[in-house]
């Protein structure tokens, strides 16, 4: 029956679970695995437990065997060969004066491929450096470009809050963070109090980011108040509250049914108010012939002379034809009714001499 078993791995140096067949394996065993860089050295951190077999299709990794005293030796080894190439690596950067951090070495298992991590701001041509190290170390080189982020993980440390740092231990992904996520939380906005030994900000700001977005997309419960006094701050201000019902800022508060009849119970005195006004302003502009003839004896001779004219039905026009008229008959009365003036004008001279 297939097992399950917790290995932790040499590099990285992380936990993972691998299937196990009819193998015994105890805490703290060595033992050799394949895994999807090949074999590989790792130590068992928990004991096989049965597993099913939907379970068992989920793993590709298995232990190959328990490590043999020359697996161990192998192991001690390849320790050294790691130091050895990184000096050689870095001894060969200085040479070619290449803008590059070398940051780790990796021997493969079987010591046929060694992979050197490093990181860089720009782009880096390597060529000639992979030839001359696979001429020295008599292997397949392999260099791989990597974030700050990723230096962090390989080299590992210890966080701000004392422990030691996440993507060290268990993190196998890293998510997008971004400053916002300390803002959501009200935490310090200083970049220097919110990053981790990378210099980016840490990834824990992540993990309850989730709860804070929740909750703030809930939807807040709407507030109790009596209908009379929201109808009585409607009615005092009839243009902010229809504004309101426009943007539906007072149907969230107090329901759509009561917002609808509410505003249309507003709206109707602002129409009201209109239309009984624009009558009353439309009376005070007509005139009433017989009301201007009994106020003619009151009013100056060139407006009994205007009122008159109306009167007789010459005051049809606008405001503009009137004002054209009482010019048009003060320079007749200023020329006595010459006969260089119109015929309005004649007629002005004749209305000032006899009045």
């Amino acid at each position: 029956m297939a097992q399950t078993v917790k290995v932790r791995l040499r590099k990285p140096s992380r936990i993972h679970t691998f299937i196990s067949k009819n193998l015994s394996l105890c805490r703290n065993d060595p033992c050799i695995v394949r895994s999807d860089r090949g074999l590989e050295y790792g130590v068992c951190a928990m004991p096989p437990e049965d597993c099913s077999p939907e379970e068992e299709k989920r793993y590709k990794m298995s232990v190959v065997r328990r490590a043999t005293h020359h697996d161990d030796t192998t192991y001690r080894q390849i320790g050294i060969d790691e130091e050895r190439a990184l000096e050689k690596c870095r001894e060969k950067i200085r040479e070619r004066d290449l803008p590059m951090k070398l940051v780790e070495c990796e021997y493969a298992f079987d010591r046929k491929k060694i992979i050197f991590y490093f990181t860089a701001e720009d782009r880096v041509d390597f060529r000639e450096l992979v030839r001359d190290l696979a001429q020295d170390l008599k292997a397949r080189i392999e260099l791989r470009h990597i974030q700050v982020r990723d230096e962090a993980k390989i080299v590992g440390g210890v966080g701000t809050c004392g422990r030691e740092l996440c993507c060290t231990t268990w993190m196998r992904e890293f998510v997008p963070i971004s400053m916002k996520m300390a803002k959501r939380q009200n935490l310090s906005l200083n970049p220097a109090k919110i990053s981790g030994q990378c210099g980016r900000l840490m990834c824990c700001l992540s993990y309850e980011n989730d709860q804070y977005s929740s909750v703030k997309k809930a939807k807040k419960p709407k507030p109790s108040g009596d209908p009379a006094e929201i109808r009585g701050r409607m009615e005092a201000e009839p243009t902010e509250a229809v504004r309101a019902l426009k943007d539906s800022t007072l149907s969230d508060i107090i329901g759509d049914e009561v917002a609808d009849v509410i505003g249309d119970e507003v709206a109707a005195p602002g129409a009201t108010d209109s239309e009984v006004e624009q009558p009353t302003q439309d009376k005070g502009q007509s005139s009433d012939p017989s009301k201007d003839g009994g106020d003619s004896g009151a009013q100056t001779p060139e407006k009994a002379k205007e009122a008159a004219n109306r009167s007789n039905g010459k005051g049809t026009e606008g405001g503009g034809g009137r004002r054209k008229r009482r010019r048009r008959r003060r320079r007749g009365g200023g020329g006595g009714g010459g006969g260089g003036q119109g015929s309005q004008g004649g007629q002005g001279g004749q209305g000032k001499s006899s009045s």
